[in-house]
């Protein structure tokens, strides 16, 4: 298997805060979110622990836009994506900082009405798909309209966080 490599998360989990939407300066639309998973395991002595563990994640152009419009804190999300670290230098220690997150290519909102995941059963998808997987609702299902020509490609630069 020499070459190949996989790149893969997959979670499910609840959102810690409502998502941060911003733009680049080119106008795409990026979303940041917090995703908490929870781990229930036996220790040493029998008593049952809990673990919560806080994932970091991205989102680009419409699922930006799908994050904004239907997630909320608290809202039971799944996501797909793959792991990427970035890093910058600190301008009050000027050491250098690193983050690494999920950059996410596909999300379901998993909780229904007043649990905070929108309004029903939904999936996106960065690949140009946006469909339900539920009865009726009001999620704009239109494929997103192209980037316009000559707005090169999107560079970490580009993030406002």
């Amino acid at each position: 298997m020499a070459g190949k490599s996989l790149n893969r998360v997959q979670l499910i989990g609840n959102l810690g805060k409502d998502p941060e939407i911003k733009y680049t300066p080119q106008g795409t639309p990026v979303a940041k979110l917090t995703i908490a998973t929870n781990e229930r395991f036996k220790d040493k002595a029998g008593e049952w622990q809990d673990r919560t563990e806080w994932h970091n994640v991205v989102l680009w152009q419409r699922l930006a836009e799908i994050a904004g419009e239907y997630l909320k804190k608290g809202g039971k999300v799944y996501i797909e994506g793959r792991l990427q670290t970035r890093s910058w230098d600190d301008k009050t220690s000027g050491q250098k900082k690193y983050m690494t997150e999920v950059v996410a290519s596909d999300i379901i909102l998993l909780g229904g009405r007043g649990e905070g995941g929108g309004g029903g059963d939904f999936a996106g998808s960065s690949r140009g798909s946006a469909s339900s997987t539920g009865g009726s609702n009001n999620f704009d299902q239109r494929t997103p309209e192209p980037e316009p020509a000559g707005s090169g490609p999107i560079t970490d630069d580009d993030i406002p966080f």
